[in-house]
């Protein structure tokens, strides 16, 4: 049986990652800070309360899966830091937990469920992070938030390279414009739309996609 372990599982895309894998037969391990709502999807669920800046919490959570294998960890919770959005509204604390729970975090996950990762068949590695994150792409605005998925994509291509001994394959997803409670209404793209097409574009990775940043269709996005 394959394993899935997925943070932020409890509402928007993270929900719908557990429901598309529970669907494929999967055993996963959902992880959010409050898991109510993961008692309506059904399948081989595995709820876990964790708040993913609490590196002790995540270190204990790796001892009790340890010896587990994990086929694809997806490191999905994140926050918009949207109070911190233009010149002359810059909340250093804003700042601070919007890199603390997007970049810092997604990291201490990874360092945490490497060798679990390393120990299954498929050895995916895959945060969410966003197009916003994309040096090329840069705008103006939203200064906390696409500097912390810049960041995030920094880590992970550093990651690339530092577990590839170990048969990693770590790739970064932009799950489109998605209609979320971060997103919003006006959003190009449901949940429905992108969850399943982010799915497909995991099952397909290969060693050769290690270090990719990737749209949620599998296009490539620049750095």
């Amino acid at each position: 049986m394959s394993t899935v372990l997925i943070t932020g599982a409890a509402r928007g895309l993270g929900l719908d990652f557990v429901k598309q894998y529970a669907a494929k037969g999967w055993k996963v391990h959902a992880c959010a800070r409050t898991p109510d709502a993961l008692k309506q999807v059904k399948g081989d669920i595995h709820p876990h309360t964790l708040e993913v800046t609490d590196y002790a919490a995540v270190k204990a959570l790796a001892a009790r899966l340890g010896g587990e294998a994990i086929d694809v960890l997806i490191c999905n919770a994140g926050i918009s830091g949207k109070e911190a959005t233009v010149l002359g509204s810059i909340d250093p604390a804003v700042w601070r937990e919007t890199f603390e729970v997007n970049a810092l975090a997604p990291l201490m996950m990874a360092e945490a469920f490497a060798n679990h990762v390393a120990a299954s068949q498929d050895r995916k590695l895959v945060a969410i992070s966003s197009r916003l994150g994309s040096i090329t792409f840069a705008n103006n605005g939203r200064y906390s938030y696409r500097a912390s998925k810049a960041a995030l994509n920094m880590e992970w291509k550093g990651l690339s390279v530092d577990l590839a001994p170990k048969g990693l394959i770590c790739v970064v997803l932009h799950p489109g414009w998605v209609q979320t409670d971060m997103g919003g209404q006006a959003a190009t793209l449901t949940i429905e739309q992108s969850v399943p097409a982010m799915v497909k574009v995991i099952d397909g990775l290969k060693p050769a996609d290690n270090g990719r940043f990737l749209n949620y269709d599998g296009t490539e996005l620049p750095w």
